[in-house]
């Protein structure tokens, strides 16, 4: 996530345009130019080091630039895509929305690992010191909490039951602890499966002591990572633990997309509500009012659902591939843009 700034500053050889300044016009705003942009002094400092004013170093500076004395180029590393990322974030009103480069063999692939690789970082960048970090389950969170290496001391709960509490220790589970253990700070995993046969199930393993204890911290979360999977097999956890007549039956609900057991159709309207009720997962309510939501999807099969999900209004952030922004980016209606929307973390402002 690191992006730099190089800055030549040229001498004689700066351009035509630049030879119509004398050479004590260049040696000066050479000068100045380099104190400014590569030694981060400010106009006041330059202006008391030459004897000017403030306001003929800032035209100075604008002339260096002006008369291609100083040439800015931004980098960022290769498989940011800086454009796309802008985009993307102006066009859904998201706080952040940062693309990385597809794969090169598989263009189709859901979730690229690298998507976990990139989102560790902007984790690391978000969470601050006391701050409840909140993980849902999904393989793009898990490869998220495998490859932190940074992140403020801070309290980890989990959203969401698990795909399969047979492999609780490899999954969401094993990503709470892994963030908690790398930030110091407190874990608070739910060892219970993301669906149950019924309602009353459900419920009752709410009530149990270490699962109500994860529940109590779910008003508190300041930051959650959420994952995106559209109604296909292999695409959507929920979709897979779910009978044949249930996948039908909510196919007919215009079901396109699910995050964190909770279903929407293409306008990124809630559907199927009564899922919830069977589910150990964070309500949609509680999502909405977390200042912070970063989802984590991408590929060309998770596109149409990732835009689904944005247009419901409850991720504020988003780290996906550049085959998927494609699509988002071409897509005819945004939706709701919930940055704008909710209390910015770090200054407790709204986001206009």
């Amino acid at each position: 996530m690191n992006s730099s700034e190089e800055i030549a500053v040229a001498g004689m050889s700066a351009g035509r345009s630049a030879l119509r300044m004398g050479p004590a016009e260049l040696v000066q705003a050479a000068a100045m130019a380099r104190r400014f942009y590569l030694e981060g002094k400010s106009k006041i400092q330059i202006a008391e080091e030459f004897g000017v004013s403030r306001f003929k170093v800032a035209r100075v500076l604008e002339t260096a630039l002006e008369r291609d004395l100083v040439r800015i180029e931004i980098r960022v590393p290769a498989e940011l895509d800086a454009e796309r990322s802008d985009a993307l974030r102006a066009r859904y009103g998201l706080r952040h929305a940062v693309v990385v480069e597809s794969p090169a063999e598989d263009d189709e692939s859901p979730d690229p690992e690298n998507l976990g690789e990139v989102a560790a970082d902007l984790l690391g960048e978000l969470v601050t010191e006391g701050d409840v970090l909140g993980l849902a389950w999904g393989r793009s969170t898990i490869h998220m909490a495998a490859a932190l290496d940074r992140l403020p001391p801070c309290t980890v709960v989990q959203l969401t039951g698990v795909y399969d509490a047979g492999t609780a220790e490899r999954g969401s589970v094993e990503a709470v602890r892994r963030a908690a253990q790398v930030s110091g700070g407190e874990a608070h995993p739910i060892y219970a499966p993301m669906l149950l046969p019924d309602p009353a199930t459900a419920a009752a393993l709410r009530n149990q002591t270490g699962i109500a204890r994860a529940f109590e911290y779910f008003d508190k979360v300041t930051v959650a990572c959420v994952s995106i999977g559209s109604w296909e097999p292999g695409i959507s956890t929920v979709h897979d633990m779910l009978t044949e007549e249930e996948r039908a039956h909510y196919a007919t609900l215009g079901v396109a997309a699910e995050m964190s057991a909770h279903l929407f159709d293409a306008e990124g309207r809630r559907v199927g509500r009564d899922l919830g009720e069977r589910c150990i997962t964070v309500e949609a309510d509680r999502l909405r009012r977390i200042p912070e939501v970063v989802a984590i999807a991408g590929g060309q099969r998770k596109a149409a659902a990732i835009g689904a999900v944005l247009r419901s209004g409850l991720v504020t952030s988003l780290v996906t591939d550049r085959s998927a922004a494609d699509y988002l980016l071409t897509e005819s209606s945004p939706g709701p843009r919930p940055a704008l929307e909710r209390k910015d973390p770090d200054t407790g402002t709204d986001g206009r």
